[in-house]
């Protein structure tokens, strides 16, 4: 018998929201619109496949580096999703083109530091 893997549901924070509309409007004027709804068609399964299985995923190496291991991140190159599994949600935090400096951009956002 095979088990289907429990469903978590994913809420996209404030921060997040923000910035799909941001990438999505960089990327439409910046390249093309066209381009921009394929962007956001692929991170839309890419949250999909949270549901299922969000603890696949790598913890964040930056912030394994100074001891919090709670955030997994994972990519739709060069995009990076970082979050967390609470209980039975999936908290997804930021959604970023992953060449931006990382270190300083999770201090600021997660850690509001």
């Amino acid at each position: 018998m095979t088990r289907k893997p429990a469903r978590h549901e994913v809420v996209l924070t404030e921060d997040a929201v923000q910035d799909l509309e941001e990438l999505y409007d960089y990327i439409a004027q910046h390249d093309a619109p066209a381009k921009a709804d394929h962007v956001l068609d692929a991170i839309d399964k890419l949250l999909g496949t949270l549901a299922a299985f969000p603890e696949r995923n790598r913890v964040t190496p930056e912030l394994q580096s100074i001891g919090i291991s709670d955030y997994r991140d994972t990519w739709f190159k060069p995009y990076r999703v970082i979050y967390r599994v609470t209980g039975g949600r999936v908290y997804v935090y930021l959604i970023v083109d992953g060449r931006r400096d990382m270190q300083a951009l999770l201090m600021r956002r997660l850690l509001r530091a």
